[in-house]
């Protein structure tokens, strides 16, 4: 709910603080006290329309903030939690601040935001009805969503609204799997010849992944394999210029065994060091051998490799990637060749699933709808019985149930619902805006909420002056409305009639002062004594009489 309305330097206010409580808040005060500056202000806070001509005279800007006190379960949370804007408890603060060169800044929790998500997260909050502004229910964009709110209140299952949900996520997945494989196989089909050359091509070089760094790391050998050969046979040179340098090793030992046994094993360690020399002489010897082998082999190695390399490299930049990938690339050009010759089958059965979902969603649609115009009936029932009260009763309210085109269906079905109404016998209904009047207006949608309490997540409603036009019995009925709407949500009324302030749990009145010259306008809470003081005089005019504080005493006690 709305717990605190702060306004600085708004028309003819300077310095304003209103608390607010749960329930039906009234304010009242002669015409042209200022009950509108303090609507014109939650308006600035709530993201309206900023006007520079606000600003109260003699003052650089003004400032407005609105607190708001919600349960987390509420879905203004999910859009600050979206925002990175997270509330540490229950408690969200709009603020705003306007300067006479027309700049406008906008808060939320005293972190800056644009205009626009102070506007969107206000709509959420509170919904404001009058005379000449209302929002909410008079977008028709809105009807479906309260019509389920009211089915869903009356018939807590949700199980034609799941159902529908379920049946179009299924479908929207079979028609996204067909239109994926037409659309390969159409790609296929433009470019087969194509592909089958590109695939022959491929076959035919049949590159490996990793066979370019292994070719260009043999290549870089073959390049120095005149200085490797070189340095192999000099190498080879040294060692036979040494003799035999194994045999003389191998002698070496045999000498030495000779007398190793009268040496008392102090040469037993020399015996093996030449042996482990002998056998590191036999491998360096081999691995030499075989060195010289694998370079002499085959001479025209380099120049194959160079080819190769060449070849990967060109067909690399005819596909415009990397070598390395080339084997993939050819995994893929075979995966669509074969699309050419399974496509057609796979895409006979993906039609068939995604028919045979789509039949499914528009039957689960279709009891959704049943169950949307049955709950229409009833809300009209309901409509009717608190249209006649409000001096509707030549009005006639009812809710339209279409079908949307193809192109708008969605998880929630394939309705449109629009509320409409005719103002007299014989004339056609029509939208809810373009047919009534201001106070006409103003009294269908506290109908209309009336029917829908409980079921929406305004923090606040604030109806100004929903009572014009009308008086006795008619504002009676008005006031006892608005009375019950309250016991769901919090309900700010502005209001000239005196049946309607009557029925209010808080009070407050809005006067204007004059001082040096300065009008300033104040609101005050009333106790018991001044609202009964209050009321007589919206009874009784200029001059408050003992009758009519007398009338005000009877209507307080009839509202309690």
């Amino acid at each position: 709910m709305l717990t605190e309305l702060s306004i600085r330097d708004v028309v003819t206010v300077d310095k304003l603080d209103i608390g607010f409580a749960s329930g039906l808040t009234v304010l009242t005060g002669e015409t042209g006290a200022g009950k509108s500056i303090v609507l014109d202000a939650l308006g600035l806070a709530l993201g309206g329309r900023a006007d520079a001509a606000l600003i109260r005279k003699g003052a650089d800007k003004l400032a407005v903030s609105a607190a708001f006190t919600l349960p987390r379960k509420h879905p203004a949370f999910g859009i600050l939690a979206a925002q990175d804007l997270g509330a540490e408890d229950d408690a969200i603060v709009l603020r705003r601040t306007l300067s006479a060169d027309g700049r406008s800044k906008a808060f939320i929790n005293d972190q800056p935001v644009t205009v626009s998500l102070l506007r969107g997260l206000g709509a959420l909050l509170v919904e404001v009805h009058g005379q000449f502004e209302t929002h909410g229910l008079l977008d028709p964009a809105t009807h479906m969503d309260a019509l389920d709110a009211f089915r869903a209140a009356g018939k807590p299952s949700a199980a034609p609204d799941s159902a529908c949900r379920e049946a179009w996520s299924a479908w929207r997945a079979a028609a996204s799997a067909l239109k994926s494989a037409q659309d390969l196989l159409a790609a296929a089909q433009n470019e087969e010849e194509t592909l089958r050359h590109h695939a022959a091509e491929l076959d035919t070089l049949a590159p490996q992944p990793g066979e370019e760094q292994e070719l260009a790391a043999a290549r870089a050998v073959m390049r120095h394999g005149e200085a490797i050969t070189k340095a192999l046979s000099e190498a080879r040179a040294a060692v036979s210029d040494a003799a035999d340098v194994e045999n003389a090793l191998r002698t070496a030992v045999a000498r030495i065994n000779r007398v190793a046994a009268q040496a008392g094993g102090r040469l037993d360690t020399l015996v093996q060091a030449f042996d482990r020399a002998a056998i590191e002489a036999s491998e360096a010897l081999r691995e030499l051998d075989r060195a010289e082998s694998d370079l002499d082999a085959d001479p025209a190695a380099l120049e194959r490799a160079e080819e190769r390399l060449f070849a990967l490299k060109a067909a690399a930049r005819k596909h415009g990637c990397a070598v390395d990938d080339l084997a993939a690339l050819r995994d893929t050009i075979k995966a669509k060749i074969a699309a050419l010759d399974t496509g057609a089958g796979d895409i006979k059965k993906l039609a068939s699933a995604e028919k045979a979902t789509r039949m499914a969603y528009e039957q689960a649609a279709g009891v959704l709808s049943k169950a949307r115009i049955a709950a229409a009936r009833e809300f009209d029932k309901q409509m009717a019985r608190e249209l006649a009260p409000l001096k509707l009763d030549k009005a006639t309210f009812r809710t339209v149930v279409g079908a949307k085109p193809e192109a708008a269906w969605n998880e929630h079905g394939i309705d449109r619902v629009a509320f409409e109404i005719a103002t007299n016998p014989g004339t056609p209904p029509g939208p809810l805006n373009k047919i009534a009047s201001g106070g006409e207006l103003a009294r269908f949608m506290l109908a209309l909420k009336v029917v829908l309490a409980g079921t929406q997540d305004r923090a606040a409603l604030i109806f100004d002056e929903v009572d014009a036009g009308v008086s006795g019995a008619t504002a009676n009925a008005v006031g006892e409305r608005l009375a019950r709407l309250a016991r769901d949500v919090q309900v700010l009324v502005v209001t000239h009639a005196p049946q309607v302030a009557a029925r209010g749990d808080h009070h407050w009145r809005v006067s204007k002062a004059s001082r040096a010259g300065q009008t300033t306008t104040k609101v005050e809470e009333l106790d018991a004594a001044a609202r009964r003081e209050e009321i007589a005089r919206m009874l009784a005019g200029e001059k408050v009489t003992d009758e009519a504080r007398a009338a005000a005493t009877k209507l307080m006690s009839a509202a309690s």
